[in-house]
């Protein structure tokens, strides 16, 4: 479904002093990352460099777009409102699903058959939605406890898996055609190749469409993992090339084949990664920017643009005004 237009140049790759200013940029680390799902994308109009969101504090973190469609779903941190936006359109809008519960929505992702899935961050919650009939369909709960951050979610064919930040657990949900079963302790990473440390731990997460292996990024460490879903091994991606050996401040990740994309949000950029065949190792090409990026966290895809949620989570933590109105970038990437 792709149309026959010009397509945008791709973002200059950053410059190492522009890089070195990024850095020196706020050091909050943000929270979660979207991925497609596998049927065939549309593709953004080239004129639209970024949708803009109603509301003066916003804070917007996680997004979904739902392949095949021109419809996309952004969350705010700050009161959980979703807002509805359509590729091509400059504006979004908020979509109506109300709920209590949704005190602030992190991670996101929308299913083939519309079902909208939303990390509920410290509540400990996770959220599924009917974007059709505007109806919940489930609340995921978790067992209490403090800390805890449910931050992102990937899909697979069979299972939603959700991380969380503060608890060494990775989470699961089986699901099907026509029903989303209960949330569980899926995997104890105690004892593994992942050892949690203070701050934000694992955040982004990313699957292959077989649903065979999952990819996670751990932010206050900058390491990937590889997770074998069959036996629930967990060893650590090595990784090499023009960025080094980590992805520091990683937050959002995104799997095309086998290129990953790792945003950094601290330093306002995003890390190509190309993996191996098995997704053991991966090599980083060059970082790339672009200058309409406010701290950003999480992405999505769209035939060759990624959608880019622009947080400014540093002007939050560090009492300032932010920018108005919030964004999502529209950044070409082939």
């Amino acid at each position: 479904m792709k149309a026959n237009r010009t397509r945008a140049q791709p973002p200059a790759p950053i410059k190492n002093g522009m890089k070195k200013m990024l850095t020196a940029a706020a050091v909050t680390l943000a929270l979660a990352s979207c991925g497609p799902e596998t049927k065939p994308p549309v593709v953004t109009s080239p004129a639209v460099t970024s949708y803009t969101l109603p509301g003066a504090a916003v804070y917007p973190e996680g997004i979904a777009h739902l392949a095949g469609s021109k419809d996309f779903y952004v969350g705010s941190t700050t009161d959980g409102t979703i807002f509805k936006g359509t590729l091509g359109q400059k504006a979004t809008e908020k979509f109506d699903l109300p709920d209590a519960e949704r005190t602030t929505a992190i991670g996101m992702k929308i299913d083939g058959q519309n079902r909208l899935y939303v990390a509920g961050g410290g509540t400990g919650k996770a959220f599924v939605y009917d974007t059709v009939n505007k109806t919940r369909l489930k609340v995921l709960t978790t067992p209490a406890a403090t800390p805890t951050f449910i931050n992102d979610v990937t899909l697979t064919p069979d299972a939603a898996y959700f991380t969380d930040s503060q608890r060494p657990i990775l989470f699961r949900a089986s699901r099907t055609d026509s029903s989303v079963g209960d949330m569980e302790a899926w995997l104890d990473f105690t004892g593994t190749a992942l050892e949690y440390k203070p701050g934000f731990n694992l955040n982004g997460i990313a699957s292959t469409p077989d649903g065979k292996t999952l990819i996670v990024v751990q932010s206050n460490t900058g390491k990937l993992f590889r997770i074998t879903v069959a036996d629930k091994s967990v060893t650590e991606i090595k990784l090499g090339g023009v960025g080094g050996t980590t992805v520091m401040s990683g937050d959002g990740i995104l799997l095309d084949g086998q290129m990953l994309y790792v945003v950094r949000n601290a330093d306002v950029i995003i890390v190509p990664i190309t993996m191996s065949a098995d997704f053991a190792a991966g090599t980083m090409g060059t970082p790339f920017s672009d200058p309409s990026l406010r701290y950003p966290t999480t992405i999505a895809q769209a035939g060759n643009r990624l959608l880019v949620v622009n947080s400014q989570f540093n002007k939050r933590s560090a009492n300032e005004a932010p920018e108005t109105p919030f964004t999502v970038s529209d950044i070409a990437i082939k």
